[in-house]
This record gives structure tokens, C-alpha cells and sequence, in this order.
């Protein structure tokens, strides 16, 4: 308890914390079940980050922190260790002074890497302590491959066919000439495996969501998705499309032999010691089967609300809901757009130990301890609607449901919520108020709407601007007025943007955070709702009672420097 109290001490010193949200963590550490320190409570509950916790459990060992996000390591030091001794052991040096190499370190308290490294160097080593997430960042970002993808694909080449492959001129090939045994060869032989765990572990690195494998008449093209936007990675010669696919479908447990119909399925994989799973789907097209696979990254989802990018004004309207004891509350938004990782951030408040909570989604994307989650499988006759009623008899006091697809679900959440539960879901609009008209488009009565649903958040994630290469502008008038800015004659506004660099790759953004619209219903919006008024009535009433709109929170987040004016209209604005 000695330990706990002491990084409660340094947490309540440096001001990350007040007293009464560590007698909250401390309340919450006894009634779980499992052995969680202090720190990684305070994580959970979304009261500090991970940097805080670390930097905190810094100073109780008496190590200094560094924050590799600010620190370039020093290229001397890098040559000192091996990329794959800094992968396994999750170090990077920064600096060699004095005879003493400083290294970046998970756990400076190890002494075993310690000693390793300072045999395999011959100098001192002086440790410090970092997140692991920033040291792995860091080493994808300081060393450099020892091999570009070219010479990657021509290995595996080589090693297939004993020939180099000219990319500009890459015959294409019928894959019925290639039968099933010999797609089953091909794509076990080591170099087809090596290409494929290429392609995914330079996804995970450079921290793309999705990624597309995509045949082209000529070759297949490979696309990540980062922050969003879709951007080149490789192109694979036309010659072991058949082999490629074919491993990736047998990773992800896909028939082979079927080549004309969709397929789903899914990858599990420990990369850089994090746990992940990607989502598999195939989709047939002209030249061969597209492959997308989903990246979910198992350990990223202890996101706290207040690293959503709420403002403080609406954080404080939608805490006030989240805490109620019965009522929907709707995440809506486009695919993508975080609806997810916000539901899973208001159950990590909310998971108390005191709550049943139940989940039923398709699929589950993240385990959270401590909840009961139920993953959707149709063939066995568990949909939403029929997991969502056994719930009920649970006895549950929180049920997140992943999706409202139908009526039958809405309106038995609907009834849930009317019965003394609380109730999470997502639901497709564009705005918080189409939310309404949504529902009884699917034939809710009016009155359950009105009396069931407590407040609808909608979102949108824009990328943020890249902190190391960001600078001011004076931005085009005619911009800033169709931003809704009003102007003085002859004043100006100045603006930021992002120019550009190694760290963010070139693109001037680094990471997302979330834009939003949250409308809370009151007797207005409820009377409204009894009458069907359409969802533009709906949305005056709900801004003349407070609602700050999409584009309004977008507004301020350029003027805070968040994010650019060229993000905001791509995000927000085309729409």
C-alpha cells in the first residue's frame, strides 16, 4: 500500500490530480479483482496519461523521465545498439557522454538488459524511464530499414522464381493456371511469409488503421490508412499476387479455393510486444480479390474522456449524462469517425466495480476487465436484438450495444432505458438531431424517443497538427468568413499549419482528436419530437438551448491551433 500511497503523493505534487479523485482511484483499486497498481487505475479512470504515470513512477525510482516525443536520440548512440536488441528489450539509446551511454529505457529497473547492454557496448549505461509506446515510436522512426521494400520483394522473388523483377515491366498472370496445392505451396514458403509479415508490421508502424491490398492490371498496389487518409506503402510485382493473397487469407483462416464470393475473417499477432488483431474481408474485383484488413490495437484503448478532445464545455454537459442511472445516449457519426473508442472511454469511467456492465457487439473489438462483453454470431441465432433481451435478464445496471441496425433492437434498448438502465449505442447520421428522425424513420413510436433517449453526441476526428513542424499564417479572408469568423474591417486572424518533417513523414499532421456535437434533450426538443418535427426544427431548438455545432467546435479548434483550416474543411465542411 506503501507504493500505491507514494504514487498518489507525486500525482497529487505535481497537481495531475485532486485529493478527491485519488480517494476515488483508491476506492475503485480495492473493489477490483484483479492486482491493478494505483498508476494504472489512474490511467483507466481517464484521470492522467500514460506519459503522467510514467514519469510519476520515474520519480519514486529515482530515474529521470524523458519524453521521446521531444528528444531526437542521438544517431552515435543508435549505431551502439542493434535495432533488434532495442525491438526485444524496448530501449533506444539518446546520447554518449563521458563514457556513459544514456539509454531511453520501459523498465529502468531491469538490470539484466542493463548488464547486457553494457557488455555488448563496453561503456556505462545511465537509464532513464519512457512509455514503451514512445520507445517503440522511436525506434521505427530512428532506424532505418537495412533493406528498402524493392530489395524485400526482389528477395522473395529471387527466392521463388531465381530472377530480379524489372517494376516497370511486370507481366500479369492468370491465377486459374495456378491450382489450390500449388497456392498452398506458394504461400507457405518462407519468402511469401516474409513479404506478408512485412506488409503488416510496416502498418503497425506506422500506425495505419487499415490496410488495403488491392490487384491492379498490372501490379498490386499496397495502401495504408494513417490518421484517416489512404497513402501509398508499396507496390508488389503482378507475379505473387496468387501467393500473397492466399497467405493472408490462410492467416486469417479464409478458404483458399474460393475465389468468388466475399470472405471474413481474422488475424491475431503479438507485434513489438503489443497484442493485435486485424479484420480480414476480401471482396472479388476484376484483377483478383481485394484484401482490407482492420488494424485493432489490444492495448491502445485506455483512452481517458478528457484525451477525447471534448471541450470543457461540453465535457462537463456530457459527464452530466453519463452519469445518470437510466436513458439512451447515442454516439452517431460516418465509419471511422471514433464512435467506438468513445463508448469504450465512457465505460472505463464508469467501470466501478459497484455497476454490472454488458456489452454485446459485432465484433468486440477491445477486452476491458472487469465487464462482461458478447460478441454477435448470427449463424447461432445471437444477433443484437436476442443477445440484447437475454441481457436484460442479467441484471445490469450499464448496456452498451455496438449498433442499433433495426427497429426490434431500438426498441427493446428503447425499453430498456425506460426500465432503469442505462444504455450506450452507436447509430449512421451525419448529426446529433438526425439521430431523432433516424429512429422513427425505423418506426420507434415518438413517445419512447421522447422519453428514452437522454442525449445524442455526434463526432468526426480531424487530424491534429504535427507539434514539431507547426507555424503560423495569416490565412485568405474568403476562408475565414465561410468558417463562420466574424471579421472586423481590415482586422485579420492568424491561423496554424504544419510544414512538414520526418517526424510526421511530411504530411504537417500527426495523430487525430475528435470534433463534436452534443444535443441534450429537454422539453423542448421533446415536444418537437412528439410532433415528428423534421430534424432541421429539431437542430434550431437545439442550438437556441446551447448546442455548440460540429462546425462550431471544429471553429475553435483551429483557432486553438489544433488543427488546420484545410483539416477542418476536408472533415467538417465538405459535408
Amino acid at each position: 500500500m506503501a507504493r500505491a500511497q507514494a504514487i498518489g503523493e507525486i500525482c497529487l505534487r505535481l497537481k495531475l490530480i485532486t485529493q478527491d479523485q485519488l480517494q476515488q482511484a483508491l476506492e475503485k483499486q480495492k473493489q477490483l479483482k484483479t492486482q491493478e497498481s494505483l498508476g494504472d487505475v489512474l490511467v483507466n479512470m481517464g484521470l492522467i496519461g500514460e506519459k503522467d504515470r510514467v514519469r510519476c513512477l520515474g520519480e519514486q525510482w529515482g530515474v529521470p523521465f524523458v519524453d521521446l516525443s521531444e528528444t531526437q536520440p542521438d544517431p552515435e548512440a543508435l549505431k551502439m545498439v542493434s535495432q533488434d536488441l532495442a525491438r526485444r528489450q524496448k530501449v533506444i539509446p539518446i546520447a554518449h557522454n563521458n563514457g556513459k551511454l544514456t539509454l531511453a529505457m520501459k523498465n529502468p529497473l531491469d538490470i539484466f538488459v542493463i548488464d547486457e547492454i553494457r557488455l555488448m557496448t563496453g561503456v556505462e549505461v545511465e537509464p532513464m524511464i519512457a512509455t514503451e509506446e514512445d520507445i517503440v515510436s522511436a525506434i521505427n522512426r530512428c532506424y532505418k530499414s537495412e533493406a528498402s521494400v524493392k530489395k524485400v520483394v526482389n528477395e522473395v522473388m529471387r527466392d521463388i522464381e531465381g530472377t530480379e523483377i524489372d517494376f516497370t515491366t511486370t507481366e500479369p498472370v492468370k491465377e486459374e493456371d495456378i491450382s489450390i496445392e500449388q497456392l498452398k505451396e506458394l504461400s507457405e514458403e518462407a519468402p511469401v511469409i516474409r513479404l506478408a509479415n512485412l506488409i503488416i508490421s510496416r502498418a503497425v508502424q506506422d500506425g495505419a488503421s487499415d490496410i488495403h491490398i488491392e490487384p491492379g492490371r498490372d501490379a498490386v498496389r499496397v495502401r495504408f490508412r494513417v490518421d484517416g487518409i489512404l497513402h501509398e506503402a508499396l507496390a508488389v510485382p503482378k507475379k505473387i499476387q496468387a501467393s500473397l493473397i492466399s497467405r493472408v487469407k490462410i492467416m486469417a483462416e479464409m478458404d483458399i479455393a474460393e475465389k468468388r464470393a466475399p470472405q471474413d475473417g481474422r488475424i491475431g499477432a503479438v507485434i513489438d510486444g503489443r497484442q493485435f488483431d486485424f479484420r480480414v474481408s476480401t471482396l472479388p474485383s476484376v484483377y483478383g480479390e481485394k484484401i482490407v484488413l482492420r488494424v485493432l490495437d489490444k492495448s491502445s484503448i485506455s483512452i481517458g474522456l478528457n484525451k477525447l478532445g471534448l471541450l470543457p464545455e461540453t465535457m462537463e454537459r456530457f459527464e452530466s449524462l453519463i452519469v445518470r442511472t437510466y436513458g439512451i445516449i447515442l454516439v452517431t457519426g460516418p465509419t471511422g469517425s471514433g464512435k467506438s473508442t468513445t463508448l469504450y472511454s465512457v465505460l472505463s469511467k464508469l467501470n466501478s466495480g459497484e455497476k454490472n456492465i454488458l456489452t454485446i457487439e459485432d465484433p468486440v473489438e477491445y477486452e476491458l476487465a472487469g465487464i462482461t462483453q458478447v460478441q454477435i454470431n448470427s449463424r447461432a441465432g445471437l444477433t443484437f436484438a436476442a443477445g440484447l433481451r437475454t441481457m436484460l435478464r442479467q441484471d445490469p445496471n450499464i448496456v452498451m450495444v455496438g449498433e442499433i441496425r433495426d427497429a426490434e433492437t431500438a426498441i427493446i434498448a428503447t425499453e430498456a432505458a425506460l426500465t432503469g438502465h442505462l444504455v450506450l449505442s452507436t447509430l449512421h447520421t451525419n448529426d446529433a438531431p438526425g439521430a431523432i428522425t433516424r429512429l422513427i424513420d425505423m418506426g420507434i413510436e415518438p413517445f419512447l424517443i421522447s422519453s428514452g433517449v437522454i442525449g445524442v453526441l455526434a463526432q468526426r476526428l480531424v487530424r491534429c497538427i504535427c507539434t514539431k513542424c507547426k507555424e503560423q499564417y495569416k490565412p485568405p479572408l474568403d476562408a475565414v468568413k465561410r468558417l463562420g469568423i466574424p471579421l472586423d474591417e481590415g482586422s485579420s486572424v492568424t491561423f496554424y499549419r504544419g510544414k512538414g518533417c520526418d517526424y510526421c513523414k511530411g504530411t504537417g499532421y500527426k495523430g487525430r482528436i475528435g470534433i463534436y456535437e452534443l444535443m441534450i434533450m429537454n422539453d423542448k426538443i421533446r415536444d418537437l419530437v412528439l410532433t415528428r418535427a423534421s430534424s432541421h426544427t429539431i437542430r434550431e431548438a437545439a442550438i437556441q438551448t446551447g448546442m455548440k455545432t460540429l462546425k462550431e467546435d471544429a471553429m475553435e479548434k483551429i483557432l486553438l491551433g489544433t488543427t488546420s483550416l484545410e483539416e477542418s474543411l476536408r472533415v467538417i465542411y465538405s459535408g
